[in-house]
């Protein structure tokens, strides 16, 4: 699914030089990588904060940390989606909500969103899903009508830029009042293993959750809140700056081959390509199909395996069915987009170091499976 190795080998100089200057300098938490590191991703982004962390799973944890939100709260969030999203929200003592999503983008559907919304509400996740944003004008403009906080779940989409309806633009992770994201290996960014980061343009709440990564504390034994110990080391940090600079051109390769699933597809009727929302870019952390109900996944997902081509399904059980997120308030039926699309949809291969050659098999043998049947 992801070709990591290919990657590194066309940067591995630089990276091998990273990481070998870190350990001569023994700075290994909290070192000039990591500063310098979350200066140049502030850069990239346009946001005035970047908080390095451990993973993306403490992202959203001291995201929600940082907003002072209390047991009993209420958060929306998708039923499509990875279960990270809402793990933090019910860890925490908070009550995820979950609604269902656009059938041809995956996003949150906002008309869901406006129909959960109750006095205990407070904060709404909009999870960019599989590399492009959510319909974040409308999300916006819920959340300023009812005073709610909102955190972008942008793991899966770093780098895509959304366009309002004003025109201005501005990249995810940075509209809402703050913006998560992994470093995960396979991630369009990736690290050599775990990583993440925390995005906003909110002075204090970038205070606040600085203090809340560090154990709490603002001087070294002296732990003004209740926090947690989430950093990202230097070695990843350096390891990172290498890629930065890359990572358009990584985008790029993956909507080159995105744009060539989509040709090869176009006259399949078994197949749904990945719609595009219009207000925003895709940076295909996945290239995820939809499939017509008369094919079978399973034996289409084998037959690739049997030849040698990965392919995966995310994901095959919603939220909302999950045994550790079992509701009385949801039954089966209550979100008919997510539970149709759980049970119809794969990804292929995708990453930058994809070849004409591979692109052509891998179509080929999709198509082959489903003409036989």
């Amino acid at each position: 699914m992801v070709d990591l190795v290919s990657q590194y080998e066309k940067i591995q100089s630089e990276v091998d030089q990273a990481i070998s200057n870190v350990v001569r300098s023994s700075a290994y938490i909290n070192g000039p990588e990591v500063k310098s590191f979350q200066a140049e991703l502030e850069k990239y982004l346009g946001v005035k904060h970047v908080i390095p962390c451990a993973n993306g799973t403490d992202a959203l944890q001291i995201a929600m940390m940082g907003l002072g939100l209390k047991p009993g709260d209420e958060v929306i969030t998708a039923t499509f989606t990875y279960v990270a999203t809402a793990e933090v929200i019910a860890l925490l003592g908070l009550k995820p909500v979950l609604v269902d999503v656009d059938e041809d983008t995956f996003g949150l559907n906002p008309e869901q969103v406006k129909a959960a919304i109750t006095d205990k509400t407070k904060a709404i996740v909009p999870v960019h899903l599989f590399g492009q944003c959510a319909d974040m004008d409308a999300v916006m403009e819920i959340a300023r009508e009812h005073n709610l906080f909102v955190v972008e779940d942008t793991a899966q989409a770093i780098g895509a830029k959304y366009t309002f309806k004003d025109g201005s633009q501005q990249s995810a992770g940075t509209i809402g009042d703050i913006g998560t994201t992994s470093f995960f290996p396979s991630k369009n960014l990736g690290c050599f293993g775990d990583g993440g980061a925390i995005f906003t343009n909110d002075d204090e709440l970038a205070k606040n959750m600085r203090i809340i990564a560090n154990h709490g504390q603002t001087v070294r034994y002296y732990h003004d809140m209740i926090g947690v110990n989430s950093r990202l080391d230097s070695i990843q940090a350096a390891i990172l700056r290498c890629k930065l600079p890359h990572l358009d051109s990584y985008i790029a390769a993956r909507q080159d081959a995105a744009a060539y699933y989509d040709k090869a597809f176009a006259d399949v009727e078994e197949l749904k390509t990945p719609a595009r929302n219009t207000s925003s870019s895709h940076v295909f952390h996945q290239y995820t199909l939809t499939l017509a109900d008369k094919i079978d996944r399973n034996a289409l997902v084998e037959y690739l395996q049997s030849k040698d081509i990965p392919a995966m399904i995310y994901y095959p059980v919603a939220l909302h069915m999950q045994k550790a997120y079992k509701d009385e308030r949801y039954n089966d039926g209550d979100f008919p987009v997510t539970e149709r699309l759980v049970s119809r949809v794969f990804s292929l291969p995708m990453h930058t170091e994809l070849e004409k050659e591979q692109l052509e098999l891998i179509t080929t043998e999709v198509k082959n499976f489903i003409n036989n049947q």
